[in-house]
């Protein structure tokens, strides 16, 4: 599948910010499922992006501006070349063993009741890896309300599990959790997802899971949707919580107000 994306993100500021550092994760890269054909990042006010990989892998640009800025723009627009691995991702950039996607974070420590949840997964399945994934991709995705009014507001894995709501950040990051609970090593994954029902505009970008699974390694989940990965995706950066795996991260200086507008196409 031929995956265009057009991806605005606008950063106000009110009154002016004296500068700010970003650092983006914003560029995929090919792996066996997925080949980049075209793609650019423009930065408005002009300012060189210096590329670099951060120490999961992802490609990275990071610019700063040292003077007054009433909005930062950052524009990105390409093409990959997808396809369909049956939810295995194999190809990728690894600078890590799979050890390392059991540590917590705090987005991804679990609490009691996630305990709980890992423990009854795990006996229902026989402590099967894949058997007990699948099982929790669909749980959490009967459980958890896919709630848009919460797109702003990053909750913890425990804390969207508690209250049964949230968007595919906050279903990724229970996934997570349960499934490091499991002994299964667990990644937040960022990316895109092309809609089946044909709807081009999206509000936000997308986000699932990867976990290892023994003799076939990482596999995509995707509890918000209830599907293992496919050739709709497009993904572009992992980490160990949605922070780790950020689009766009960074700080300005002073102290002015800030709003975010976000405007996402993903089509064919």
């Amino acid at each position: 599948m031929r995956i265009s994306i057009a991806h605005s993100t606008v950063y106000r500021y009110e009154p002016p910010a004296n500068g700010a550092v970003q650092v983006l994760r914003l560029t995929p890269r090919n792996h066996d499922s997925q080949y980049v054909a075209r793609w650019r990042i423009d930065v408005s006010p002009d300012a060189q992006l210096a590329m670099r990989e951060d120490a999961f892998g992802n490609i990275t640009h990071v610019f700063s501006a040292a003077r007054p800025l009433p909005e930062i723009r950052v524009d990105v627009d390409g093409e990959v070349e997808t396809q369909d691995g049956n939810g295995v991702v194999r190809g990728t950039a690894e600078r890590f063993p799979q050890s390392l996607f059991l540590r917590d974070t705090d987005l991804t420590r679990a609490d009691a009741a996630i305990r709980a949840l890992a423990e009854e997964i795990g006996t229902a399945n026989g402590c099967i890896p894949l058997d007990s994934l699948h099982a929790l991709m669909r749980r959490l995705h009967d459980e958890i309300a896919y709630d848009t009014a919460l797109t702003n507001t990053p909750m913890s894995a425990a804390e969207a599990f508690a209250l049964k709501r949230g968007v595919c950040r906050d279903l990724t990051h229970a996934f997570i959790a349960v499934a490091r609970c499991l002994g299964i090593p667990a990644r937040y994954v960022a990316g895109y997802l092309q809609l089946a029902d044909g709807i081009t505009e999206q509000e936000a970008g997308h986000a699932w899971a990867e976990a290892f699974v023994p003799d076939l390694g990482w596999v995509g989940f995707d509890p918000a949707n209830a599907i293992c990965q496919t050739d709709a995706y497009v993904r572009v950066a992992v980490g160990l919580d949605s922070l780790g795996a950020a689009p766009v991260r960074g700080a300005r200086y002073g102290i002015s107000a800030e709003s975010l507008e976000v405007a996402i196409k993903v089509g064919q």
